[in-house]
């Protein structure tokens, strides 16, 4: 059974994780939640630890467009939680349905975390795309091969075993795949620019060619001064949605490819014009959402004029749990173009706990004053908007 868009009676429906809407209404005041009818707390384990996490929490909107999603990290303050906030209450409020759709299905990557070669050819065979074929046909598939996004540079021991697992994690990957398959690596930022000259090469040898790395350093001036170094492309993520210039990145000539994330970026109509401002090939990708949020991801990827590489929006295979029927999982490496469902009984079981709920409830009241503040300062000067683009 799933929850339609049109809002719910709220009595009926009423589940473990509810937030207290007038409560938050009446604690920032002004119209930010006026059109949320419902707030509900989730809480789910992940498969396999994924940058240090083994569980995702959140809360979904409900409102007049459906659900939308909110969870940014606990390590991020209030101000910084504005956009994710922004994002939740677009496609809960708004929708997408008036957005342009250039396909109905989106290619994406396989994601494999931090793990041994054993579970990373294990994280690829449950995924259950076209890799096995594409392995031994004599020429490329006809489609997108498959693409696996590795994540390097996450253990917790000396640089010298840290750089062996990580080959040793992509060379695994490259097996599994077979020669036609494309491997992006993924650094959020984590080398210095001397570090990044030396462990490119011998990363781009293991994947026999990558595809892109992505972040390999933190500032953007490093990732341009990188990119006149090496021969291999540069995706540049954090340096747009953690920057208070995100169009360095084109200014600078600092990256091949922009990665975008609708959270962090406010929303998918903010995101999708900051595509067009980077003027870069885009690939979408999501911050371990529910399918909730991987709806609005798909939503941009559809947007976009073009789409040359697959997108990260696969990543629900990382979560024990989601809230919709049917899930936004990948089958033969590509997502659907589809309205979300929230089933009522996923919700009731991903629903959070009351010390988690309650944790919510304080911290989105901060996120909301956060959010009315940064729109109350952008509508009195226009020029304090991050790339012109008012949140």
């Amino acid at each position: 059974m799933t929850i339609p868009n049109r809002g719910p009676d709220p009595a009926s429906v009423r589940v473990r994780g509810e937030l207290d809407l007038d409560a938050l209404r009446a604690g920032i005041g002004g119209a930010l939640l006026a059109d949320v009818d419902r707030a509900v707390a989730w809480d789910v384990p992940l498969r396999t630890r994924f940058r240090g996490l083994t569980r995702r929490d959140g809360v979904l909107l409900h409102g007049p467009a459906g659900w939308g999603e909110v969870a940014p990290f606990w390590d991020y303050d209030a101000d910084a939680c504005a956009p994710w906030l922004a994002a939740g209450l677009e496609q809960a409020t708004v929708g997408s349905t008036d957005l342009p759709r250039h396909r109905e299905t989106v290619p994406v990557n396989i994601t494999v975390p931090a793990v041994e070669p054993d579970q990373a050819r294990a994280l690829i065979a449950a995924a259950g795309t076209a890799a096995g074929p594409a392995r031994h046909a004599a020429t490329p598939p006809r489609v997108l091969p498959v693409t696996v996004k590795v994540k390097v540079a996450g253990a917790r021991v000396s640089d010298r075993q840290a750089l062996a697992a990580d080959l040793e994690r992509i060379e695994a990957v490259r097996d599994a795949i077979g020669p036609h398959g494309r491997i992006r690596i993924d650094v959020n930022g984590a080398w210095d620019l001397e570090t990044a000259r030396r462990i490119l090469p011998l990363m781009d040898a293991a994947a026999q060619g990558l595809e892109y790395v992505e972040q390999p350093c933190g500032s953007t001036q490093a990732l341009a001064d990188l990119r006149r170094l090496v021969d291999i492309p540069i995706a540049a993520d954090e340096s747009i949605r953690l920057s208070a210039d995100p169009l360095a990145v084109a200014r600078l000539a600092a990256a091949d490819v922009a990665v975008l994330k609708v959270a962090p970026l406010g929303g998918v109509r903010r995101a999708l014009a900051l595509a067009e401002r980077l003027g870069l090939p885009t690939v979408v990708s999501s911050a371990i959402d529910t399918s909730v949020g991987i709806g609005a991801g798909v939503a941009l990827a559809a947007a976009l004029p073009g789409l040359e590489h697959a997108c990260g929006l696969g990543t629900v295979r990382l979560l024990a749990r989601d809230v919709a029927a049917p899930a936004a999982i990948p089958a033969d490496g590509v997502l659907p173009v589809r309205p979300v469902h929230v089933s009522r009984a996923l919700l009731r079981t991903a629903a959070a706990d009351a010390e988690l709920t309650a944790r919510w409830q304080l911290r989105l009241s901060h996120i909301a004053a956060a959010l009315q503040r940064r729109r109350e300062r952008e509508g009195s000067r226009p020029g304090s908007a991050v790339a012109g683009l008012p949140l």
